[in-house]
């Protein structure tokens, strides 16, 4: 075993992340867009994309774990079920339709040169930040409203193996997927060069998180660095009132990684610790893989003329979306590709959260944001726009 894990958990989060934010932009895969478009226009052929990915992310992790090879199990950051799970993932789904993007989608869509995404990824290090405000308050319901304390995963409270519920769950989700591809198909219709086909983009974007568990301990996350940095930032301009802060002060991370015998900390407060070490490379990663794929294709440039309601709902959407992320806790990405595979039960209520916020941030959107026409030409272009 290594005697600094960090000499692997670096260079392996920025690599994963460039692989992620290459295969996001190749593809368009946005988690944002397939919630928003199942309510704004009825389609559900990239929710199907998302199912296959959930599906290989559980055989990946199902599979790794019978040979022995997933240390921690289940991944740190999980926690038991409560009712902030399901809050706050309305909440998130809600501000990421207004964001135009995930936190994840945001970053590979600021690679490729929307400043509408900057101002999202500024909403979600805003929105971050302001949670650490009602963080006491907000951990007291979490304490209150926690049921199956100590246990993490639907196979942990029913007391049988992972396998006997892994298994059977993913054989369905075959089947489900099989009948889609032979009414439908997985190929999307695309003229444009360099076109990933969604369901290519799945499978890769599943490797990738299996790869990140195997080699750091945990699927990819981001989310508690957007804290750390507003940590920073509130500590320049207010340094006593973030000193005074309890969220900045704990340390949420605790665990030994598979590639040393150091047991790793790290938490939503500054510092070079654990949460740095791994998600920093991860965020710089998929930026830089979505920059790559945009120059190869010669679309690497600046965009931001969009209206100014647009730019005023990427920034609230973010600030929502920030602040969910850490009431959840944590995004659609980690809970979607990390914890419902393993059955995690506060990712399966994320989930339950995350539809019901997406139809409202969709309500919101179609309202508030982009103007309906009678032919809906101008809400097809307003969606490009947003996107």
């Amino acid at each position: 075993m290594l005697e600094h894990p960090y000499v692997v958990i670096v260079p392996a989060s920025f690599l994963l992340g460039l692989a992620a934010g290459y295969t996001m932009h190749r593809s368009d895969f946005c988690m944002a867009g397939m919630f928003r478009d199942l309510f704004l226009f009825r389609q559900t052929f990239m929710l199907r994309i998302l199912v296959l990915a959930i599906v290989a992310s559980m055989v990946l992790f199902e599979a790794a774990r019978l040979l022995g090879l997933l240390t921690p199990y289940p991944f740190p950051l999980l926690g038991p079920a409560s009712l902030a799970n399901i809050i706050g993932g309305f909440l998130f789904g809600t501000g990421m339709v207004l964001a135009g993007g995930c936190v994840v989608g945001t970053l590979y869509k600021l690679g490729a040169g929307s400043l509408l995404a900057a101002c999202a990824l500024a909403g979600l290090i805003a929105g971050s930040t302001l949670y650490a405000e009602v963080y006491p308050l907000w951990s007291a319901l979490v304490r209150a409203t926690t049921a199956f304390p100590g246990k993490i995963t639907l196979p942990e409270i029913l007391g049988v193996s992972p396998t006997w519920l892994i298994g059977p769950v993913a054989a369905a989700g075959g089947l489900l997927l099989v009948h889609w591809y032979r009414r439908d198909g997985f190929l999307r219709s695309a003229g444009a060069e360099g076109y990933l086909q969604p369901w290519r983009a799945a499978l890769v974007l599943a490797l990738i998180g299996a790869l990140s568990y195997l080699l750091i301990g945990m699927p990819l996350g981001i989310t508690t660095s957007y804290a750390k940095i507003g940590a920073y930032i509130e500590g320049a301009v207010l340094p006593e009132h973030a000193a005074s802060l309890a969220y900045f002060r704990t340390q949420s991370l605790s665990y030994q990684p598979p590639v040393g015998d150091l047991t790793l900390s790290g938490g939503a407060g500054p510092g070079l610790d654990a949460i740095a070490a791994i998600q920093w490379p991860l965020i710089l990663g998929i930026i830089l893989g979505a920059a790559c794929s945009a120059a190869l294709l010669g679309e690497l440039r600046i965009y931001w003329r969009v209206p100014p309601r647009q730019w005023l709902s990427a920034l609230i959407g973010g600030m929502v979306m920030g602040a969910a992320a850490r009431m959840a806790p944590a995004c659609n990405v980690w809970h979607l590709l990390g914890g419902v595979p393993i059955l995690a039960v506060q990712s399966i209520l994320f989930v339950a959260g995350i539809l019901p916020g997406a139809w409202l941030g969709t309500w919101l959107l179609t309202r508030l944001v982009l103007r309906r026409s009678p032919g809906g030409a101008e809400l097809a272009a307003a969606r490009g726009a947003h996107e």
